[in-house]
């Protein structure tokens, strides 16, 4: 016997979400509370007339109630950042003092940067990751990387012929 249909608190929520619905997914989901409740379908049932698995169709409907719940937060392609090390403010935090040292100079170190972004986060980050820290907030232009640095160069060269 399949289990009794649940979430009777979110019906009026999800008639406003369907008529409120800009994306396709916002719309499935609050169909995928609403049909079960409204009109006695089944997950199966529900599924079809959505266009999704079954299974989905349940992850969307819990989905639903977590968002209303205030469990979870609506995620939007703009604010999607899953790896963030650290909020855009707290960024703008770290990096103000090597921007105002590079406006001065003209040119910002790479590998002074990286090496203080490794301290703050706690743990090793790649070159790109400091370069697209650097991006995201307009200041690429700044970058200087020891590649560029001649005598950073010629020091390396000597190095590296010793061996």
């Amino acid at each position: 016997m399949a289990r009794p249909v649940t979430g009777r608190e979110f019906v009026k929520a999800a008639k406003e979400k369907i008529v409120a619905a800009k994306t396709v997914d916002a719309l499935r989901a609050a169909q995928a509370l609403l049909l079960p409740l409204e009109f006695g379908l089944s997950l199966e049932q529900t599924a079809t007339v959505i266009g999704l698995s079954k299974s989905r169709t349940g992850k969307l409907r819990t989905r639903f109630q977590r968002i209303e719940l205030g469990v979870e937060q609506v995620k939007t392609k703009k604010g999607l950042r899953n790896h963030a090390r650290m909020s855009l403010d707290e960024e703008i935090k770290f990096l103000t003092p090597f921007i105002i040292e590079a406006q001065d100079t003209g040119t910002l170190h790479i590998p002074q940067l990286k090496a203080e972004l490794e301290r703050c986060v706690g743990r090793s980050v790649s070159t790109s990751t400091v370069y697209q820290l650097l991006r995201r907030h307009g200041w690429s232009k700044l970058a200087q990387h020891p590649r560029t640095d001649m005598e950073v160069m010629q020091a390396w060269k000597r190095m590296s012929s010793k061996k």
